[in-house]
């Protein structure tokens, strides 16, 4: 059996507050999609990232609870340069979104920053930073 990853999802709580927070990151994501209870986004190579409020979780799978302790996954995102890594993780706490990990300079060669989303997903800011890997 082989199988290819095709979708990410994300269950979220508020859509547009989420959405607001991806569209930060590029993402195109279309104003009217805020009232929608499940939202889609391609992304380049084809990968889809979804988003589906608790409510249409729930219509499936009606004992569905969100995970405590902590979120399980995190997704990152890549910038050209460092200095945008630092743009961005400025650009989410000044909204209001939670930074969870200040830039800073990674021993495996990245400028790198973690920040969550509304639904305290980890999700990571990361550009190389022209250094290599300490051995």
């Amino acid at each position: 059996m082989q199988a290819q990853l095709d979708v990410v999802g994300i269950v979220v709580a508020d859509m547009p507050r989420s959405l607001a927070f991806y569209r930060l990151l590029g993402l195109d994501l279309p104003a009217e999609a805020d009232g929608e209870p499940h939202v889609e986004a391609v992304l380049p190579g084809g990968l889809r990232l979804v988003w589906d409020t608790v409510e249409t979780i729930h219509t499936f799978d009606p004992l569905w609870q969100p995970p405590s302790g902590g979120s399980r996954i995190s997704l990152a995102f890549r910038f050209g340069a460092p200095a945008e890594v630092d743009a961005a993780y400025d650009e989410f706490v000044s909204r209001g979104y939670e930074g969870h990990k200040e830039p800073w300079d990674a021993f495996w060669g990245q400028r790198y920053a973690v920040v969550h989303d509304p639904d305290g997903n980890g999700v990571d800011l990361f550009s190389p930073n022209g250094q290599e890997p300490e051995a």
